[in-house]
């Protein structure tokens, strides 16, 4: 069953941009690339080390930590290269009512 969190209202990220939302303990990096919301933890699983610092690849859907380089698929949250090799949580996203809800199951 999906467990339906509200995150942000869409006004509040603009095509180009992200944020960070915590829910609880958990930060949940969201991003806009052109009109398509990704919401993926905000975390990188080779260091604990937060991804929003990295550039965006809006082209490829893909982060990259600033830390070490590690590159994670926005849309899947898989690892796309070392020295990551685990996948970051990755959420489904939905709009209602111009706010977006986020899976946390």
């Amino acid at each position: 069953m999906a467990n339906w969190t509200r995150l942000a209202h869409i006004a509040e990220i603009l095509p180009g941009e992200r944020m960070t939302e915590w829910v609880d303990d958990l930060p949940i990096l969201i991003t806009n690339i052109d009109g398509a919301y990704y919401a993926v933890e905000d975390k990188c699983t080779h260091e604990d080390f937060e991804l929003s610092a990295g550039p965006i690849d809006a082209a490829t859907a893909t982060i990259e930590c600033v830390l070490h380089g590690a590159r994670f698929d926005l849309k899947t949250g898989e690892a796309l290269c070392a020295p990551a090799y685990s996948p970051v949580r990755a959420f489904t996203l939905k709009i209602e009512d111009d706010y977006l809800f986020a899976d946390l199951e």
